[in-house]
């Protein structure tokens, strides 16, 4: 847990405020922690002591009650019944998961990515337009069309044209088939610095956004060490890093069999990684190297890049760290799979992630 690191005193404020801090604090160790409630109580209890979060009027005794009371932990079943986090919880780790990632994205960069395919829909915008032959009449804006017969014609000798109608913008929406991979090789919380958090917070924040905007696109999370595994969602936000080589291609080996077994128009793979692939199978065995490019395991890795490109699945991978090695295969990777790459700092996956997500799946109708 040397990569818990909060700095600078912590304000004194109301009970309300005082919950709401401690809540935070304990949502956030709680993912750090891997779900162990008592081992995120134990360090919000520390940081409470080194900062002076509650006082007389607000206890920590207090803060447990209310996290009882209001659902946000709950017995776990058997002899011991020792508190684990509720679905209550999990739903507001994901819900400010995109809070943080939606408020970085008003400054953040935006990027130019090209929309590979687009399908039929008619989900309705907050834009206007002038009405087009063949459009369909039920997007008719009263509102709008009503008060430009007004200015156009005057009240007295009211009448409607062609000219006074206008549309409620549409957009035309795909549904996409999505498949996040994160790295949970050792190096990802490596030297204190803590580089699964924030890939987490994009995988659940991908999954709150798709949950309350777009209920027809699927999203696949998966895990990748030594072997590649899929992740439940009520599961992702206390995923751990283990002591595990980096198997990129088992994990793009697993994205692509599913994803090609989808009907979605739009295939993509969404690959966060922090290292260059040091392990593959051989069968029930695994091969490993954490040397240099491993040409045996580079080329095997390459493999996969062009199977997605054939299954016209596109790998955009993002790359947090800066290892050269790193680099040099994550271009020819890209170039094999016709994909996208980006180096990003850990805390900043969120503004690329979403940019690609949305303009990948959106076109405007006319």
């Amino acid at each position: 847990m040397q990569h818990l690191l909060f700095h600078g005193p912590l304000p004194k404020s109301d009970k309300p405020k005082k919950f709401e801090q401690l809540l935070s604090l304990f949502l956030e160790l709680l993912m750090k922690t891997g779900g162990n409630v008592s081992e995120a109580l134990r360090w919000l209890a520390y940081f409470d002591k080194r900062h002076g979060i509650t006082d007389a009027t607000y206890t920590m005794g207090d803060f447990l009650r209310e996290l009882r009371e209001k659902g946000y932990i709950s017995d776990a079943t058997g002899p011991q019944r020792v508190p684990v986090p509720s679905v209550k919880a999990q739903a507001e780790i994901r819900q400010r998961s995109l809070e943080e990632i939606f408020t970085a994205l008003k400054s953040g960069p935006i990027g130019d990515h090209p929309l590979p395919k687009s399908g039929p829909g008619d989900d309705l915008s907050f834009e206007t337009r002038p009405y087009e032959f063949g459009d369909r009449l039920e997007h008719l804006h009263l509102t709008e069309t009503l008060n430009n017969a007004y200015l156009h014609h005057g009240i007295e000798e009211f009448s409607l044209t062609q000219e006074d109608l206008t549309i409620i913008q549409t957009e035309e929406k795909t549904q996409t088939a999505t498949f996040v991979l994160i790295d949970a090789s050792h190096s990802m919380v490596l030297y204190g610095e803590d580089r699964i958090t924030p890939a987490k917070k994009v995988a659940m924040a991908l999954a709150e956004l798709i949950r309350q905007r777009y209920p027809r696109d699927l999203l696949f999370i998966g895990a990748f060490g030594d072997y590649a595994w899929q992740v439940d969602l009520d599961k992702l936000p206390f995923l751990q890093a283990g002591p595990y080589h980096t198997n990129t291609r088992d994990a793009i080996e697993m994205a692509v069999s599913i994803l090609s077994r989808t009907r979605a128009v739009n295939k993509q793979i969404f690959l966060i990684t922090d290292g260059k692939p040091t392990c593959i199978r051989e069968g029930t065995r695994f091969y490993r190297n954490s040397f240099g490019l491993d040409p045996k395991i580079v080329n095997k890795t390459l493999e996969m890049a062009d199977r997605a490109r054939r299954e016209k699945i596109v790998i955009t991978t993002f790359m947090i760290a800066r290892d050269s090695y790193l680099q040099q295969f994550v271009q020819r990777f890209t170039e094999i799979n016709r994909g996208r790459a980006y180096y990003v700092h850990p805390q900043k996956i969120g503004t690329f992630i979403f940019q690609d997500f949305i303009r990948n799946r959106r076109k405007e109708l006319r």
